[in-house]
């Protein structure tokens, strides 16, 4: 979804072509992953999830003709010239509440008051609107409810839904791969099933690493900082499809950590670790994790979120987990989150790699990029008056402060080879908050 405006772009420069690209790092990181196994899943957990089986209709839907108004099953033709001033009068020989069978067909020249959604009675080709008819003033007055007089003409088939209107019996009503949403929720249980087959969604267990964290619901302590990280990717993963494990923070010794490790790869799909992957920290994270399977470090043109691990962690069995090592930062962590952890969720639940939706936003303040690094800029995008997309800058854009995520609801990019992006010119902005799935 983009919207195109006439500005100029800016300066470009050269980049460290030692450095990997985000579409390099993303590339490396999607080849270990797979779409994982269906399972049997509760139709109200299904939301979000992916198909995994045809679904066939057992029987038409609706059922039965049925009535789309409270009002009259007629004969159409038992009708013909009724007008407000000169009204049809029938007698009314029967009742049909939804849910329930008609008794008998309907004879001509007579009525059965009819509830919507229930089965219009055979002979019947018309339903007549209780506000059509003159059943209020009976009420009224306390007039007999065994007639009712009739306002208008009724053409065969008004306010009558059809058998099979919706979804006839043997068609094939979804097919594997469709991604399960409210509307196909609400399809499915309306043939019936309680269960279906989707693929399951992806475990992600969340390792925060280092001596100064503390829990949130903990005491406050100078020099302290809480774990943030975990419950912002634990959010991201959710808000993706999957199913955060929160593991808790591994202290910076080796024993921790291999505790902490071992607990995550017991039930996860992939594990992610914040913290102890940058040139300046200790070499505890990166001893553990090489020792526990295969691990890269890397550096990715892209700013914040520099500095990035990616491996495969051994269980007991012998058995791979992949591993996503996010800087300790906390936007660093939730950019990178976004740009390869959710893909990679995406793959494991079966759905098809897809770009952020993104729009073309005139920028109101200025992106600079000092050092040949693609930036994701925190911003807040809007439509003017005019219906032009704009963004501002969501705050101070250090990587430490996460309140500019907060406010943002997307990540203006600049690219890796231009200097800056003024302000009145435009920048592609990936859309934080808007459906994944639209291509």
């Amino acid at each position: 979804m983009t919207e195109q405006h006439d500005h100029t772009r800016p300066h470009r420069h050269h980049y460290d072509e030692e450095m990997l690209s985000v579409e390099e790092a993303r590339d490396r990181i999607l080849s270990y992953f797979d779409k994982l196994p269906a399972v049997e899943t509760p139709l109200i957990n299904a939301l979000g999830q992916v198909l995994a089986e045809e679904l066939v209709a057992p029987f038409d839907i609706p059922p039965l003709a049925n009535s789309a108004m409270d009002g009259y099953a007629v004969i159409a033709a038992d009708t013909t010239g009724a007008t407000s001033g000169a009204p049809v009068e029938l007698p009314v020989v029967g009742v049909i509440a939804a849910g329930q069978l008609p008794e008998r067909p309907l004879t001509s020249g007579t009525v059965i008051r009819i509830m919507t959604g229930a089965p219009v009675p055979e002979n019947s080709d018309a339903v007549v609107p209780f506000e059509d008819t003159d059943e209020l003033e009976r009420q009224k007055s306390g007039r007999s409810a065994s007639a009712i007089s009739i306002n208008v003409e009724a053409l065969p088939g008004n306010n009558v839904r059809d058998a099979g209107e919706d979804v006839k019996a043997g068609t094939t009503v979804f097919g594997e791969g469709v991604i399960l949403r409210a509307g196909q929720i609400g399809v499915i249980a309306s043939l019936g099933r309680a269960t279906i087959r989707a693929i399951r969604r992806p475990v992600v267990a969340i390792v925060s690493t280092g001596d100064e964290l503390l829990e949130p619901g903990e005491e406050h302590q100078e020099g302290k900082i809480y774990n943030s990280n975990a419950y912002g990717v634990a959010a991201m993963v959710t808000r993706y499809g999957g199913v955060p494990k929160i593991m808790g923070i591994a202290r910076d010794t080796v024993e921790s950590l291999e505790a902490a490790l071992e607990a995550a790869l017991e039930i996860a799909d992939l594990v992610v670790t914040s913290a102890g992957v940058s040139k300046g920290d200790y070499d505890v994270v990166k001893d553990v994790l090489s020792s526990k399977g295969e691990i890269a470090l890397w550096s990715v043109r892209m700013r914040p979120a520099k500095p990035l691990a990616f491996g495969v962690l051994k269980r007991k069995d012998g058995t791979r987990v992949p591993h996503l090592g996010l800087p300790g930062n906390p936007v660093s962590a939730m950019v990178a989150f976004e740009q390869f952890g959710r893909p990679a969720l995406r793959l494991m639940m079966g759905k098809v790699r897809a770009e952020k939706p993104s729009i073309e936003a005139v920028m109101d303040d200025p992106i600079h990029n000092y050092d040949g690094r693609r930036v994701y800029a925190r911003v807040h995008a809007y439509r003017d008056e005019a219906g032009v997309y704009h963004a501002r800058l969501a705050g101070n854009q250090s990587s430490g402060v996460l309140t500019s995520m907060a406010q943002a609801n997307g990540l203006a990019i600049c690219p890796d080879d231009v200097a800056m992006i003024g302000a009145g010119e435009i920048a592609r902005v990936e859309m934080l908050d808007w459906p994944d799935d639209i291509f």
